[in-house]
């Protein structure tokens, strides 16, 4: 599936909120909001992020195969990804819906961002379980670089994390 990185409109939220509250996309990214359901909670997220100038915030669309989601002619919002946090601490960010999962979307689109979002340093840090996005990151020059636990809300319990780093 070919895809194509472009900023985020208001339209694109009521998609991003459906992949967002999948159980087992939230199973797997498990460090979620508190409470995914929570339209008031995501609304305000994302306002504020999208205020923030540092923050570079992309929609992940496609044309082919899929659910057919997305407001353009021909045009499917597989998900997002984004750039955020202090110059220091930079994170890399993302969620594609699960439809999409197992073609090359996350990879296709985490690369396109990169060469977006230049600066170096980049972290990201994912469930020590979740292999796959683990292995995404990895494909895209990310090495891991350290382990941690944390409060995953989505699982309701303290789990695995790691944390890979993007030098160059």
């Amino acid at each position: 599936m070919k895809i194509r990185l472009r900023d985020i409109r208001d339209t694109d939220l009521p998609i991003f909120f459906a992949q967002m509250n999948d159980p087992e996309g939230c199973r797997m990214a498990a460090f979620t909001a508190k409470d995914p359901s929570d339209q008031a909670g995501f609304q305000a997220h994302w306002a504020r992020n999208r205020q923030d100038p540092a923050n570079v915030m992309r929609t992940v669309v496609g044309e082919g195969e899929g659910e057919g989601e997305g407001e353009g002619e021909g045009e499917e919002i597989l998900g997002n990804l984004a750039v955020f946090g202090p110059p220091e601490e930079r994170e890399v960010t993302y969620w594609i819906g699960r439809a999409y999962w197992g073609r090359g979307v996350a990879t296709a689109a985490l690369r396109a961002l990169l060469g977006i979002a230049t600066e170096r340093p980049l972290y990201a840090r994912a469930a020590a379980d979740n292999l796959a996005s683990i292995q995404v990151l990895k494909n895209c020059g990310f090495v891991v670089s350290g382990s941690g636990r944390g409060f995953a809300n989505a699982r309701g319990a303290e789990i695995d994390e790691v944390v890979l780093t993007l030098t160059d």
